[in-house]
């Protein structure tokens, strides 16, 4: 997830490479069991609460590695790494941001998400709203962010096979989309968190492991690969001291405050609490998540350093002064360099086998996500008023997750060449200032009403995307002009507080009949919630 910002950027500049077999036989081996546990998965999945929640059946512990296995990608590996390789200090500052999140999910949503919704993250916000509006409003938040981060997902994992495995770019591309449908249309949510907890185990093994390869080059010591580090960087002890991205302090803060918010917006994390029985379990599947995710950065940041220590100091890895070389190329690949100078083709065959897993557990839950809130959200409850059957949302389901499937293709293959660092910022932007603002005041303030979320939802929906049309990396990356209307790259700083400021004004100021109804359902909300009632609970008795 976190190295997008960073990778996606540089991937069409990525020479293709011969093909490494150790890698295909193990990338085989991890689409052999992915489509084992789906099969499994599949006799299992039988109910729309199966398919969108694997029956409330996946315990915390579980659960928390299935949320790191979300939180954890491929561009996460690569993408961090580098950072530290290019930026040292600042990438620690950078990945500090994503994990500030976790004690937010934790003691503010974690228990309430699982009480009050079912579903999606839709059934919260429209628990005591106006249903039919609030979650049209969801819907549009939830599928923009999801489909910007598919094509992100699905460039990068295009690009890194035809990296690692030599094939055509467009053919890698379909090769994602019809594995993932396969994951999602016949495992459901079951298949999909396993898929999850199996790669989230195996990423933490392989960069545990490279990491204890990395301090047995530096006979254990810290200190020897940090000196080898400033001893091999450009910028000498500087690389150990805070650098360019503190330059621009505002910059900085609407990047932290899009990072910190916005991941309790997305949709695909916010899934997750609905897959364990009660509010207890999800709070722990937090605190377990927050354990691997925190470990994992640790070690990301650890392989960043060596990859200065050890890959640095190798020429055969450089072009004109570039990282990239005879090995791999791309100046996000340390990681594999690193892999390649330490454990040879084995070690790099398993780490892209690897990467290339968890770009499909992503794939794979935000698809799902995606699809969850067209069928549920969209088509049971807004269309149909929740009069049509199980039996006919299931096929709604599926067929969402075939159309975005093919929408991940099709805009993958378009997007190859073009730099779309931009979505990375405008994902995190949509959720940070519509999702997040109205989920949190509709859990906890008992003034909004129906008009301020929906007026305020929008005002951080349409003032994100404006921001990030207007910022330097679209205004001037890609439309080419000389300067930004919007100066800094991150929408979050500036849309977050206006969607809340919108929501407060017009949640105040409104004194309908609707909003009367809206206030009041806000005490039996939190009973409800404090009682810890079952989900299914509220679906039959909502309040309206």
């Amino acid at each position: 997830m976190i190295g997008t910002f960073i990778s996606c950027s540089v991937w069409a500049a990525v020479p293709e490479e011969p093909r490494n077999w150790t890698a295909i036989i193990m990338f085989g081996c991890v689409v052999a069991m992915s489509l084992l546990i789906t099969w499994r998965a599949a006799k299992k999945t039988v109910s729309k609460e199966d398919f969108y929640t694997a029956g409330n059946s996946i315990t915390a512990k579980q659960n928390g590695l299935a949320i790191a296995g979300d939180y954890m990608s491929a561009s996460t590996l690569l993408g961090v790494s580098s950072m530290v390789f290019f930026k040292g200090y600042d990438g620690f500052i950078y990945v500090t941001g994503f994990f500030v999140c976790w004690p937010i999910l934790t003691f503010l949503m974690a228990e309430r998400l699982r009480n009050i919704g079912k579903y999606t993250f839709a059934d919260i916000v429209s628990y005591r709203l106006d249903p039919q509006r609030t979650r049209i409003l969801a819907t549009c938040g939830s599928l923009i962010v999801v489909c910007c981060y598919l094509i992100l997902q699905m460039v990068g994992a295009g690009q890194l096979i035809k990296l690692l495995f030599g094939l055509d770019y467009k053919i890698a591309v379909m090769l994602v989309g019809c594995l993932m449908l396969i994951y999602v249309i016949f495992g459901g949510m079951l298949a999909t968190t396993w898929i999850q907890i199996v790669k989230a185990i195996l990423l933490l093994f392989g960069g545990t492991l490279l990491a204890f390869l990395a301090f047995k080059a530096f006979d254990f010591s810290f200190d020897r690969m940090a000196i080898a580090a400033v001893d091999a960087h450009n910028l000498g002890e500087k690389v150990l001291q805070p650098g360019s991205m503190l330059s621009n302090p505002i910059n900085t803060l609407s990047m932290s405050i899009g990072l910190i918010f916005g991941l309790a917006g997305l949709p695909h994390i916010l899934m997750r609490f609905f897959t364990v029985p009660n509010a207890a379990e999800a709070r722990r599947s937090v605190f377990y998540a927050s354990g691997y995710i925190g470990y994992f950065f640790i070690i990301v940041c650890i392989l960043g350093l060596a990859s200065i220590a050890i890959v640095g100091t190798q020429p055969k890895y450089f072009v004109d002064g570039q990282i990239g070389g005879d090995l791999l190329g791309g100046s996000n690949m340390v990681a594999m360099h690193l892999a390649s100078a330490l454990g040879g083709n084995l070690m790099l065959g398993f780490l892209s086998a690897v990467a290339f897993a968890t770009i499909l557990a992503v794939v794979a839950g935000l698809t799902l996500a995606g699809a969850s809130a067209i069928s549920h959200d969209l088509f049971q409850k807004v269309i149909e008023k929740g009069k049509a059957s199980e039996k006919h949302e299931m096929l709604v389901s599926k067929l969402s997750v075939v159309a975005l499937g093919v929408v991940a293709i099709a805009c993958g293959i378009l997007f190859e060449k073009m730099n779309i660092a931009f979505l990375m910022g405008l994902t995190f932007g949509i959720a940070a200032s519509s999702n997040f603002p109205i989920l949190i005041l509709s859990m906890y303030w008992k003034g909004l009403t129906t008009r301020g979320a929906i007026i305020g939802g929008f005002t951080g929906m349409l003032s994100a995307i404006v921001f990030v049309f207007l910022s330097p990396t679209v205004w001037v990356g890609v439309l080419g002009h000389q300067y930004a209307i919007f100066p800094y790259d991150n929408p979050a700083l500036f849309s977050m507080p206006l969607a809340f400021l919108i929501s407060f004004f017009f949640s105040i100021t409104d004194q309908s009949e609707r909003a009367k109804i809206d206030r009041n359902g806000f005490e039996r909300q939190v009973v409800c919630s404090e009682l810890g009632a079952q989900s299914k609970h509220f679906e039959k008795a909502p309040f309206h």
